[in-house]
């Protein structure tokens, strides 16, 4: 009886032992499912998916591309797309090389990515080629008439899942800031790559501007980069000034331009900020971080869901002056204190 007394005593404490530790474990659980979340500043983003990959590309290494990229990246980032926790990046760069440039595009389309953002003509040719019967979107960022470039019918581009920025300038605003520098201006002379249809565009619209103004527009073609100190020194004692549009392959060879109209006293005046900071006088042009950023609030809204086709395609926004002192002073002339005053950019280098 005794034996059967302690039996029965043994069996309930292990009873009591067991359900201690069930609930103990179960009680851990519940502690662990309470952990803060995390409190960083960059809020995030409302999506279906948990992680995006997107392709960047652009038409080569150059202060303005690298521009348009980071401010792309920043709008992401800003709207909650960090890369490493919801987003990755694949960045390719072809170096002004075409077949590598479709190379590149092919890539991204095998990988599947969510977006191709793509900086430059060529490159977003390649992209939007690449991606025909796919569901890729492509976000083409300093092209300067998409529509001739043939990325899209117009800028509503409804039924293409192709969007992006156009850089298009204000070449008459151009002229009038070379005139107040160089006021016997008779002669302009200007370098651009004739298989690039944005630049043909721009030349175009050069000679229409200048011929009101008594301005005879001298032009010189280029293949690759390699033929801008020829096409530069070949201006040499024909023109009284230097004016570029937004040609990559002549951004590509900037120094060998800005080495010849230096060395010759012929003022230069580019059509954008990187190039004025590389050693042109002035510009009334865009800040290529902001048309990337605003590439990038349009991503942003197609990652979220919008689909591609319901995202017009947008002009760059914000114009501004941009001076270099420094090369007014090489080139020997005055930039009006009215330019200064209004320029939201001075280099002195």
């Amino acid at each position: 009886m005794r034996n059967s007394l302690r039996i029965l005593t043994a069996v309930a404490l292990m009873m009591v032992m067991a359900t201690a530790m069930l609930l103990g474990g179960c009680s851990g659980s519940t502690s662990s499912s309470t952990t803060p979340a995390d409190t960083s500043s960059t809020p995030a983003a409302s999506t279906n998916q948990s992680t995006f990959k997107i392709g960047l590309t652009q038409f080569a290494t150059h202060p303005a591309a690298d521009s348009g990229r980071q401010g792309f990246v920043d709008a992401l980032k800003a709207a909650g797309f960090v890369e490493g926790q919801n987003v990755t990046y694949d960045y390719q760069n072809p170096e002004s090389d075409s077949a590598m440039g479709n190379t590149i595009a092919k890539k991204f389309v095998d990988e599947k990515v969510d977006i191709i953002f793509s900086f430059g003509t060529g490159v977003s040719q390649a992209a939007v080629n690449a991606t025909k019967g796919t569901s890729i979107p492509v976000l083409f960022c300093g092209v300067t008439d998409p529509v001739n470039a043939g990325l899209i019918k117009d800028f509503n581009h409804v039924d293409e899942n192709v969007t992006g920025t156009s850089d298009m300038i204000e070449i008459s605003s151009d002229l009038d800031l070379i005139k107040q520098m160089v006021p016997d201006l008779k002669k302009l002379g200007t370098l651009y790559n004739a298989s690039e249809q944005n630049s043909i565009v721009l030349n175009d619209k050069l000679k229409a501007a200048a011929e009101p103004l008594g301005i005879t527009v001298v032009e010189k073609t280029v293949a690759s980069s390699a033929d801008v100190q020829m096409a530069a020194q070949s201006l040499v004692g024909q023109v009284d000034a230097v004016w570029i549009g937004t040609d990559n392959t002549v951004v590509s060879g900037l120094s060998a331009l800005i080495k010849v109209t230096q060395d010759n006293k012929i003022p230069f005046f580019p059509s954008d900020s990187p190039s004025v900071q590389a050693g042109g006088i002035a510009c009334l042009g865009f800040d290529y971080y902001d048309i990337g950023y605003q590439t990038g609030e349009m991503a942003v809204k197609i990652l979220k869901g919008t689909p591609a086709t319901q995202v017009p395609a947008e002009l760059g926004k914000k114009f501004s002056y941009t001076v270099n002192t420094k090369s007014a002073e090489i080139y020997g002339v005055t930039i009006p204190q009215e330019i200064l005053d209004r320029a939201t950019t001075k280099y002195n280098e």
